[in-house]
């Protein structure tokens, strides 16, 4: 006998929405409910038919995940891959599964991959150099949540550190610890994230009356070994800055490596701090000082974010997350701020 999820309301003594929210995953029923539930369908070996629901509601309880630009990042990111698991998590409690792109040589139509596999809404993370499909896609009306990238689609939107207040924290720290000469260490000079976190180095630098030295001002793609070359490049200067400002955690333990083999000390001689508090921080030597992204609460609310505009939400404006600066050895001290 074919079941129904009318049959299994009637066994379980419920409604059949009650059945539709336990079987989705939706909030609002007890956990005894639940159990009810799930034992009928365990014991009558009931199989939820996708198709049929995907038919009726025209979803495919699908969403995309692109990892957009020529130089991207992926699943092996220390940063991102922390906040894709926050969403994975909480995009799956309300009932979706995640379809992750391939942009290996990709040069077509995101909205039209979108369509091809009857997608819900995409997630996409922010690499270097992003394709003009990516904005496309934002533009074109598809629900769309952006992390660490601005879309400014009718229904899209992002999540974002406020990357600029964040280097005014690190500024600030210095300050307070009579550190005046400070260099910064940023990605790529088209980079956003790198482009919000100088303009908020610089703009705490002129607040605190410091002069800001050109020439302490590198770039590099995010990675350690961008960090590292950036560093030689500063101390091959006859006057080189007491502090860094890495725009990342992996940048910032490249700069220890290169202080180190100018047989200098951090933080004796030079003073570090990154950004993302990635797990090697509390592991380096010394134990790098960094600011901590709340990746839960990032992945949290695209999750639901996303969902809200695939459900029909009006435009939703852009969310710009708090940061929290760590102190540990890089820095001399071992204290949390803010």
């Amino acid at each position: 006998m074919s079941l129904t999820i009318d049959d299994i309301a009637k066994m379980a003594g419920v409604s059949r929405s009650t059945v539709s929210k336990v079987i989705n995953n939706y909030g609002g029923i007890s956990e005894k409910t639940k159990k009810k539930v799930m034992t009928v369908i365990t014991e009558m070996g009931y199989a939820p038919n996708f198709s049929a629901r995907s038919l009726a509601t025209k979803k495919s309880n699908l969403i995309g995940l692109i990892y957009a630009g020529k130089i991207n990042v992926d699943m092996t990111h220390p940063y991102f891959n922390e906040v894709i698991s926050t969403f994975k998590k909480n995009i799956g409690l309300l009932g979706y599964d995640l379809l992750m792109f391939s942009n290996e040589h990709f040069q077509g139509s995101y909205l039209a991959r979108c369509k091809h596999f009857n997608l819900d809404g995409c997630l996409i993370i922010a690499g270097e150099e992003v394709e003009s499909a990516t904005y496309e896609l934002a533009e074109s009306g598809f629900p769309c949540i952006g992390i660490d990238i601005e879309l400014t689609g009718p229904r899209a939107s992002y999540v974002m550190t406020d990357n600029v207040n964040l280097s005014r924290k690190v500024v600030e720290h210095f300050y307070l610890n009579s550190i005046r000469k400070i260099g910064y260490i940023g990605g790529m000079r088209e980079s956003v994230i790198s482009n919000l976190r100088l303009k908020g180095f610089t703009d705490a630098m002129n607040q605190f009356g410091l002069e800001v030295h050109e020439e302490w001002i590198q770039y590099g793609d995010f990675q350690e070994e961008s960090g590292y070359v950036s560093m030689k490049n500063m101390l091959k200067l006859k006057n080189y800055p007491e502090a860094i400002f890495a725009a990342s955690d992996l940048m910032a333990l490249g700069a220890l490596r290169a202080i180190e083999e100018a047989d200098l000390q951090t933080p004796r001689d030079i003073r570090i701090v990154g950004c993302d508090d990635i797990a090697a921080c509390r592991y380096s030597a010394p134990k790098l000082t960094t600011v901590k992204q709340d990746k839960e609460k990032i992945g949290k609310l695209s999750a639901y974010m996303l969902n809200d505009l695939i459900e029909g939400q009006s435009k939703l404006k852009p969310v710009f997350t708090d940061s929290e600066l760590i102190v540990r050895e890089s820095c001399g001290t071992n204290k949390t701020f803010w």
